[in-house]
């Protein structure tokens, strides 16, 4: 099975929105991350998890609490090519990208979802 058969859409906003604002879209759309977008290009992902850790803040721009080293996954690639990236990378949240654009993201619990579709070598290798 294909990454593109299974993502869903993302949500992008930009780097200068508050922490604030960021948490009440995740909570409005029931999801777990966002990624960051400037001049159209990724610059980062925010999880519930970063905002979580500066509760006390929440004034604080996105951009200074965003993960910036962004790992992506092609939406050709196949879901064993997404939980390997995951996995190594020990994250829960992977954007999604054609042709370097961000077209959906996918998660840990989607490939929970699905793990029917994954290779069983892959847990072993």
């Amino acid at each position: 099975m294909r990454v593109k058969e299974i993502m869903k859409e993302a949500v992008a906003i930009n780097s200068d929105m508050s922490l604030k604002e960021a948490a009440k879209i995740m909570t409005t759309k029931g999801i777990g991350s966002l990624i960051v977008l400037k001049g159209g290009e990724i610059a980062g992902i925010i999880t519930e998890k970063d905002i979580t850790k500066n509760a006390p803040n929440l004034t604080k721009r996105v951009s200074s609490v965003m993960f910036k080293s962004i790992v992506t996954v092609d939406h050709e690639e196949e879901l064993d090519h997404a939980a390997f990236l995951m996995s190594k990378n020990k994250i829960k949240h992977l954007p999604v990208v054609k042709e370097e654009k961000l077209v959906g993201v996918i998660t840990a619990t989607d490939l929970i979802d699905n793990v029917e579709d994954l290779d069983d070598d892959f847990f072993f290798d």
